[in-house]
């Protein structure tokens, strides 16, 4: 494994009833508080109600953005950077899933940046400060609570790219698994298929002597997977949602990637299609990343079959390594089946009248990919064959 040191700052509150915390820790940060939301789902749900109450109780001034999209758009993080520096905002308040933290994480820094803050999503320039903020959470997925990244949409010229800062971390984030009880059955199999693909991007790469980080990543997969089912059929169930909700956060706060750099190609694939499309990033991936495997099958295919031994329990007795990896590949996709993820891009209605236009996006950098530089060719190859 290489060399690396670990950093991460946030404070994780995990647990029903976590959300009193709120009034110790709002005020270490100030008075004036902007609180970024999406939908209605909060208000529906009585979450938005409970953390008013807990802001007036310290005394908070509160200034609110609500209608964060579910690929969070520019448009809306600037309406929010214009409120934190017309009204001297504090800090900032994040209450819902990834979308809206890594909306708040691009207003936390555009805040503190004197130019547009498009500027820091494509790296014309870099985040140096911005302002504290924290999260309560409600939708298990992305990580975004316990990480510095975030991926905002351009959708004026149909660009989406993911973007980070050591001064986008959240100071705190708050779990409570009752938070997710009202997520509907399609985004928390979307959510699940996310937190899935985030492990298997750290899995896929080149370094050795990564065996614990290895287990670390199958232990992962195995316990979404065998939640997953329970989870579906009692979208109310405490010990489930907690497990999938710790799921998500272990999933992409650098703990399992110490040493070593994932791919992350399919991310980029994915944010391309959803760029042009605007379909859910979660199921987007359930339908890229399978077929990205298949066409990287042969990079290090033992890395593929101890993947399909160990998660997917593949007998790999008499058959080549290439087989055991594209029987773990096929197990996957159909896991993905048996939840209700989608398998192919016709399942959104997209055909290939776009892939040029999704193939540019994709490669507006270069090649990209840590485990295996994709070109434009290989781009398009993915896309075809996930039609």
């Amino acid at each position: 494994m290489q060399n690396f040191t670990f950093w991460n700052p946030t404070k994780l509150i995990f647990g029903k009833g976590q959300l009193e915390q709120l009034k110790v820790e709002v005020p270490k940060y100030g008075k004036k508080v902007l609180l970024v939301y999406g939908g209605g789902s909060v208000k529906r749900s009585g979450l938005y109600d409970q953390v008013m109450g807990q802001l007036k109780e310290i005394g908070t001034e509160v200034f609110e953005l609500p209608g964060v999209e579910p690929n969070p758009r520019l448009t809306t993080a600037q309406k929010g950077v214009e409120i934190c520096k017309n009204e001297g905002i504090d800090f900032i308040l994040a209450v819902g899933g990834g979308s809206v933290i890594d909306c708040t994480k691009l207003i936390a820094a555009g805040a503190k940046y004197d130019g547009d803050a498009w500027d820091l999503v494509i790296r014309k320039a870099f985040a140096k400060e911005a302002l504290p903020f924290g999260t309560v959470l409600t939708l298990a997925a992305t990580g975004s609570e316990m990480n510095s990244g975030s991926v905002i949409t351009n959708w004026e010229t149909n660009e989406k790219y993911g973007w980070g800062s050591a001064v986008t971390f959240p100071v705190f984030s708050i779990l409570d698994p009752v938070n997710t009880y009202t997520v509907p059955k399609n985004q928390t199999i979307y959510g699940m298929v996310d937190m899935m693909v985030h492990t298997l991007e750290h899995y896929f790469h080149l370094e050795e002597n990564t065996y614990l980080q290895d287990r670390m990543c199958e232990s992962l997969l195995i316990t979404v997977m065998e939640t997953a089912p329970k989870i579906l059929d009692d979208l109310e169930n405490y010990e489930y949602r907690s497990t999938i909700l710790y799921n998500g956060t272990m999933a992409l706060n650098g703990m399992i990637s110490m040493g070593f750099n994932g791919d992350w190609a399919t991310h980029n694939l994915e944010h391309a299609v959803s760029a042009v499309y605007d379909i859910p990033h979660g199921g987007g991936l359930a339908i890229l990343f399978p077929n990205w495997m298949k066409h990287n099958l042969q990079v290090k295919p033992e890395r593929f079959a101890q993947l399909a031994e160990r998660v997917f329990g593949v007998n790999p007795e008499g058959k080549s390594v290439e087989k055991v990896g594209l029987e773990g590949i096929e197990k996957l996709r159909n896991f993905w089946n048996s939840i209700g993820a989608p398998a192919r891009l016709a399942d959104y209605d997209i055909d290939d009248s776009q892939l040029e236009l999704m193939a540019d996006k994709a490669m507006v950098n270069g090649e990209f990919g840590g485990f295996k530089k994709l070109n434009r060719e290989d781009v398009l190859e993915i896309y075809r064959a996930s039609l």
